[in-house]
């Protein structure tokens, strides 16, 4: 059964994955207004919030744009960084997003924060505590319990991820239309390539239910 929830979730979250790079390749072909790169956005969103203590990096990799909080830096991937398009504009203003989200104590932000050094350590041991949790099942199932436990963090944490993310692309297409850099054309593109994004945490949050769901199902069958 744990196979066909994988399977099902791995072949979703693929499917949405290439629809997702479809939509940025396609939308990296579409200028935004006054020619300028996700850098330079990045900066103005974060001039135009009020916010000098955040350096806006170039990262390597594909899609692996993310804004990190300890170091303040907003950190685009060099397409981003460097494109002057309706994608790149879109990303680099949803992570300034985070880092405004940062600025402000953003009350789900703070959440997902404060979890993050517990999850850390749950995530790292919590596979080898299910497995043997369901290999002793029958004669010590309070270890299953654990890790049940321990897997509940890791879903509660995902599903706090989803209010942050969608935040963040609100934030950032607000702007986006107020400052001029998107027009009445491209602005639903913007949205629409954040969305399919979005997508992406979503899948990530079902699958971490459904899983916890079924293990949940064993330990109850176990008392049953």
């Amino acid at each position: 059964m744990i196979w066909v929830i994988f399977g099902f979730f791995m072949l979703l979250s693929w499917l949405v994955g290439l629809q997702l790079k479809s939509k940025f390749k396609a939308f990296s072909k579409i200028p935004v207004n006054y020619g300028l790169t996700g850098r330079e956005i990045a900066l103005k969103m974060l001039n135009d919030n009020g916010i000098h203590d955040v350096r806006v990096e170039s990262v390597a990799g594909e899609l692996s744009d993310h804004y990190n909080p300890l170091k303040k830096t907003v950190n685009l991937s060099p397409d981003v960084y460097s494109g002057q398009s309706v994608a790149s504009a879109a990303v680099a203003a949803h992570e300034c997003g985070h880092a405004i989200q940062h600025a402000t104590a953003y009350h789900w932000l703070q959440m997902r924060s404060q979890l993050v050094p517990i999850v850390s350590f749950s995530s790292k041991w919590v596979q080898w505590v299910l497995l043997a949790g369901i290999l002793l099942v029958n004669s010590f199932p309070q270890l299953l319990l654990a890790g049940i436990l321990m897997f509940a963090l890791t879903t509660i944490f995902s599903f706090i991820t989803l209010p942050v993310e969608i935040d963040a692309s609100r934030r950032a297409l607000v702007w986006l239309s107020a400052s001029g850099i998107t027009s009445q054309s491209t602005q639903p593109k913007a949205q629409e390539a954040l969305r399919w994004a979005a997508y992406t945490y979503v899948i990530a949050a079902l699958a971490s239910l459904a899983t916890l769901l079924y293990y949940l199902a064993i330990y109850m069958g176990r008392r049953d």
